[in-house]
């Protein structure tokens, strides 16, 4: 199929395609960045913006740099540039790992981190992160700037805190101490599918014992989030089979409605637990 008609417009600064947001809004304008979910959509007439306002010609939103302890990611930064070498130390590292599970190379070489975000799709693997890692997502429209976190940001199944009028400038993701541990674990039925599930745990050990855990589980629910309850059962414990067990019995026992809830429990139980052996 072919998209509805639309009219294109291309700014080169941001001021201009805040600008144009806030103008063509009640014609269902629409930010262009990647397009690899929009543009699909398009073509098989689920979505129909009367407005396409393309921001791949703003230089200031290709911009990934390390400043102030976080990786500042803008808007037009690829899937592709957010890996190893994007960040210093484990945050690097985890980037890397994360990176090779999002759809495939072509889709990898164009799609956007931050309209990863703005989709807000469940099975994201960098809404997943942002969330786990505390990310601040800046966003920009002719009322001023906010910038929100990702626990916030993100409100159910493809559905964010984000105003019609408002676009993401960048996303601020940060930095892990040295000593942080990582690990990643997604299962899907064939490389490049939507995930079903997937997890990611990090922590530091001192003195033998777990300390400053993180552990975010997507795919299952409407959004990724955080699981709280696991990192109590972690803090404190050394990093042994029998605790990321525990933590893992706990992330089951928390999630929430699902179609088949025996399976689904099944899977974080397994994803939680893969992703703490793979960061001890």
């Amino acid at each position: 199929m072919k998209p509805a008609p639309f009219a294109y417009h291309a700014p080169r600064t941001i001021d201009a395609a805040v600008g144009l947001l806030a103008e063509l809004v009640p014609e269902e304008g629409r930010v262009l960045a990647g397009g690899q979910s929009l543009v699909p959509a398009m073509a098989l007439r689920l979505a129909r913006p009367g407005h396409l306002i393309d921001i791949n010609g703003i230089a200031d939103l290709d911009r990934l740099v390390v400043e102030d302890g976080a990786l500042s990611i803008g808007a037009c930064v690829r899937h592709a540039a957010v890996g190893a070498g994007a960040a210093p130390g484990p945050l690097g590292r985890l980037l890397g790992r994360v990176q090779r599970y999002i759809a495939h190379p072509p889709i990898r070489a164009r799609g956007t981190f931050c309209g990863s975000l703005a989709h807000a799709d469940a099975a994201s693997e960098w809404c997943m992160l942002a969330v786990t890692l505390d990310a601040r997502i800046t966003v920009r429209s002719t009322r001023g700037v906010r910038t929100i976190a990702a626990v916030d940001f993100f409100q159910g199944y493809m559905a964010t805190t984000l105003e019609p009028d408002e676009m993401i400038v960048s996303a601020a993701v940060p930095l892990l101490h040295a000593g942080t541990r990582c690990g990643f674990y997604e299962l899907a039925r064939r490389a490049g599918d939507f995930a079903q599930v997937m997890a990611l745990a990090t922590f530091e050990v001192r003195d033998g014992t777990i300390h400053g855990s993180r552990i975010g589980l997507g795919g299952l629910e409407s959004r990724p989030r955080r699981i709280t309850g696991s990192e109590a059962a972690l803090d404190g414990r050394p990093p042994s089979d029998e605790t990321f067990q525990a933590a893992a019995r706990v992330a089951a026992a928390t999630l929430g409605v699902t179609e088949d809830p025996d399976y689904a429990r099944a899977l974080a139980e397994v994803a939680v637990l893969r992703a703490l052996a793979d960061a001890a």
